[in-house]
């Protein structure tokens, strides 16, 4: 296939936009699709999680064929957590589709992923999507985008095609139209716009082979699966290519299978061609950034550099005394196992055991990152246990202690601006700009990623939920020497029971309770906090003591307030050093490391 029949685009969007929707559409708006039904009736799906947070989490690709031309189409990861596949994934396109919903507007995520496309120099088509939604606005969404893009940095080139390129959709009812209000009920009018205007890959079909992996699929049968595009000649089956590694390595290979991408497959070939995007099989420990070239005629491409993990947390077998109520998979041997199948898997994470072999520590881009892991495994029947996220810190030139900062970035009404800076000071931020000139204000920080943790609530809090927060991996910066932790104590169960009605009425006078009545509870367990600092070991199992009298029904009724609950994500930010998060598939508890009250005693004596 020539290039000239080749497109290669991302979609940069917020779930919710309709990203699924809208590529599911244009599948089926293909006539080869639908004389060979490739696929059931749900099609193209995100994962379960993928649904609940709203955004995508692993980068996609599948293909479309239209008037003899075949559209890569690259999904593309919408949160700063997963920059590493970002901007690996854009190096396979030629142009992206920025989709936003006609309400919304661009939402925070999608600001993330824009910038990297718009540095990455790529050709971007604006598609406003759901404008039968009421209260549509969609002059005011195209409007808001091409702000957002002069506000990234977009240059002149960039601005004038995305202002006449512009598409309003409904994907829920499969139409595009090249103005809201004309009739057109199909998807054609995009189709047809990425056909004519975006560009076809820039490469050299006549040249030695050069092709670059940028993301890593894995088999249990043949092992790693490279994937990248081809930027010079074609790859064919049974050749033997010089593979080039990040640090300059160089081994030769052969290549045992070639796969391109098919509709919402994978189809087996005999060669891949420049400007199209392949797998290949039979390079042994393939990964991120490996260029196979020619042997003869070797060509040099820039290496890939993924963001360094900035955080790691420990992996340990669950030791709780309700282990293996809620979970079918509870031994140290397993969730080796497991992980160690996730780091063939996922590049993005170091995955090591310890030297101890006590647990495995995983090292990621944030606690979102991390927190899909487990959240994964959750849902697989695992029982675990996690520490404190902890903070990577490294050495300078000159010895010195640095860690990673963070670039944050919070919008909310002018209002509220003054709490949120209050914030930001007590946890080591500094801030570098402030713009009120808009309808919220635009406020950015420089802040150790240590006093990220816990922050989104607090800023939720403050903002009365009107409050917009995002933050990405910025540089390794000096020590910010101590930030602040939790100020309160926690409320420790001194027993193996069910929480009891009569005991969390009285404790919730003492602190905020987060078990509600009939909850297992067992001994070193956190079941609230309290309103002091130091710990306090309660009996949430206690009753009232029974007389020989009558009670009155208001005796022994007992007012609760609703148990504050956590995500994953909000208790791996709450527990200190000298607690767990215990995850099971049905629950998330906090609890001591040392369960018994007289083991803590004497770990703090020494």
């Amino acid at each position: 296939m020539k290039q000239e029949n080749i497109r290669n685009i991302a979609i940069i969007a917020h779930v919710d936009h309709g990203k699924t929707t809208l590529v599911d559409k244009l599948l089926r708006a293909t006539d080869a699709f639908r004389e060979n039904q490739k696929v059931e009736e749900r099609v193209l799906d995100s994962n379960d999680q993928e649904r609940e947070r709203g955004i995508t989490i692993l980068a996609k690709n599948i293909s479309i064929e239209y008037k003899g031309v075949k559209i890569n189409v690259i999904d593309t990861p919408g949160h700063a957590d997963f920059g590493g596949e970002v901007e690996r994934v854009l190096k396979m396109a030629d142009g992206t589709l920025l989709l936003v919903d006609a309400f919304e507007g661009p939402m925070p995520q999608t600001r993330f992923v824009l910038r990297h496309a718009i540095q990455a120099g790529l050709s971007i088509m604006i598609v406003v999507n759901k404008i039968d939604r009421p209260g549509a606005d969609p002059e005011k969404a195209y409007n808001d985008c091409l702000d957002l893009m002069a506000d990234l940095g977009a240059n002149d080139e960039q601005l004038e095609f995305a202002m006449e390129h512009v598409v309003y959709a409904s994907a829920m009812n499969g139409f595009a139209r090249l103005d809201p209000t004309d009739d057109n009920d199909n998807m054609y009018p995009l189709l047809d716009m990425i056909l004519d205007d975006m560009p076809a890959p820039e490469v050299d079909p006549d040249g030695p082979l050069a092709m670059q992996c940028v993301t890593i699929d894995h088999s249990e049968y043949v092992g790693r699966i490279g994937i990248g595009r081809v930027y010079s000649g074609s790859i064919h089956t049974g050749d033997t290519i010089l593979v080039v590694k990040n640090d300059g390595t160089q081994s030769t290979a052969t290549v045992r299978q070639l796969f391109t991408f098919d509709y919402l497959g994978r189809k087996e070939c005999d060669v891949v061609e420049a400007g199209d995007i392949g797998a290949v099989v039979g390079i042994e420990r393939t990964d991120i950034g490996d260029v196979y070239t020619d042997p003869e005629n070797p060509i040099a491409l820039d290496p890939i550099e993924i963001d360094p993990p900035t955080l790691s947390i420990v992996f340990e077998p669950s030791t709780s005394p309700l282990v293996g109520r809620e979970g079918d998979i509870v031994g140290a041997r397993q969730l080796k196992e497991r992980l160690m199948l996730e780091r063939e898997n996922n590049v993005t994470m170091k995955i090591e055991e310890l030297e101890d072999k006590s647990g495995i520590e995983v090292s990621g881009r944030g606690i979102l990152h991390l927190s899909v892991l487990m959240e994964t495994m959750r849902r697989e029947g695992f029982e675990l246990q996690v520490g404190r996220p902890r903070v990577l810190f490294k050495k300078d030139e000159n010895g010195n202690k640095i860690e990673p900062i963070e670039q944050a970035v919070v919008e909310c009404p002018e209002e509220y601006s003054g709490k949120v800076i209050e914030i930001f000071g007590t946890a080591g931020g500094t801030m570098v700009s402030l713009d009120a000139s808009g309808l919220v204000t635009h406020l950015e920080f420089k802040i150790p990623t240590r006093g990220i943790m816990g922050l989104k609530n607090r800023i939720l809090n403050v903002t009365h939920g009107d409050g917009v927060f995002y933050h990405t991996f910025l540089e390794y910066g000096p020590y910010a020497g101590d930030i602040g932790g939790r100020k309160n104590g926690a409320m420790i169960s001194m027993s193996t029971d069910k929480a009891v009605a009569y005991a969390l009425g009285t404790l919730q006078e003492r602190g905020t309770l987060f078990v509600a009545p009939g909850d297992a509870c067992y001994e070193g367990m956190i079941v609230g906090e309290s309103a002091r600092p130091g710990d306090m070991v309660v009996n949430v199992a206690k009753t009232k003591n029974l007389g020989n009298q009558r009670s009155s029904t208001s005796d022994i009724s007992v007012q609760l307030t609703p148990p504050r609950t956590f995500t994953l994500e909000e208790a791996l930010e709450y527990i200190t050093d000298d607690e767990l998060v215990e995850i099971t598939p049905q629950n998330v508890r906090m609890r001591k490391r040392l369960l018994s009250a007289v083991d803590r005693k004497k770990a703090a004596k020494k």
